[in-house]
């Protein structure tokens, strides 16, 4: 996708152009006209009527009555069944739950999709605070305490991607140094726990440690989000290590020790 969300024109093959066709929708923009779907992905109106036909028909789109497509109902059922979500998300959850009734806070898990955060699943305890994430949907990875763990045990390359380019800043505190996001990069491989202290909103703290599925390796991350004024930090990443230290030893039953990761 382009900075305005919309698709770079697709060239290829048929499976390309109808996945770009696809990505049209966003949250955002949930419903689309075909002539919007042209215009957002660059294809011409008489491709992408063909293609919203035969995905239409397949279950991967929707039309309602006044003509407008959105995501279907069977392309969920399928995404569903990646295996690095749903496996994640199933072994994820009872530990979850769990965190999420000791904190009351929200308590979310994710991975790293390319330079994104994917959220794979959120928990909204009784005190929880507004967040501008959302299952399902990628977010900039600077900035999260997910989005910072799962940055800083990516592969070399991914980081200095990330580094190379602007930091979108969506608060006055969020990270956008190059040499600052370093630092707070390697703090976190030392410690195992990132601290997002109203980088994303002025009204949340995020507090996140890693999943390893074998020493060193992190496959996903879990995070608690509270209320800025009333976090205890200390507490709240003594919390997500252990939870995320147990997620992890489920994804590998007896692979490892609490010592090595």
């Amino acid at each position: 996708m382009t900075p305005t969300g919309t698709a770079r024109p697709a060239t290829g093959s048929v499976t390309v152009r109808a996945l770009t066709l696809l990505e049209a929708f966003t949250r955002a923009q949930p419903s689309l006209t075909l002539s919007e779907i042209s215009r957002r992905t660059g294809l011409p109106l008489t491709t992408v009527h063909r293609l919203a036909g035969d995905l239409t028909e397949w279950g991967a789109l929707e039309r309602d009555s006044s003509g407008r497509f959105s995501v279907g109902l069977r392309l969920w059922q399928v995404a569903a069944l990646a295996p690095r979500g749903a496996l994640l998300r199933e072994l994820a959850l009872p530990v979850m739950e769990d965190l999420s009734q000791i904190t009351q806070e929200n308590v979310q898990l994710g991975v790293r999709e390319g330079t994104e955060v994917v959220f794979v699943e959120r928990l909204g305890g009784q005190r929880a605070v507004k967040t501008l994430t959302r299952v399902g949907s990628p977010f900039p990875i600077h900035a999260s305490g997910l989005g910072l763990v799962l940055l800083a045990f990516a592969p070399r390359a991914v980081q200095e991607e990330v580094l190379a380019r602007p930091l979108e800043r969506f608060t006055e505190r969020t990270l956008t140094s190059p040499d600052e996001l370093r630092r707070v990069l390697a703090e976190v491989r030392r410690s195992k726990i990132a601290v997002s202290d109203r980088q994303v909103t002025m009204e949340a703290v995020s507090v996140a440690a890693p999943i390893f599925d074998r020493p060193g390796i992190a496959v996903a991350a879990l995070s608690i989000v509270a209320a800025a004024d009333t976090a205890q930090v200390t507490a709240l990443s003594q919390l997500a290590r252990t939870a995320a230290r147990a997620i992890g030893r489920s994804l590998r039953p007896g692979g490892w020790t609490s010592s090595d990761d």
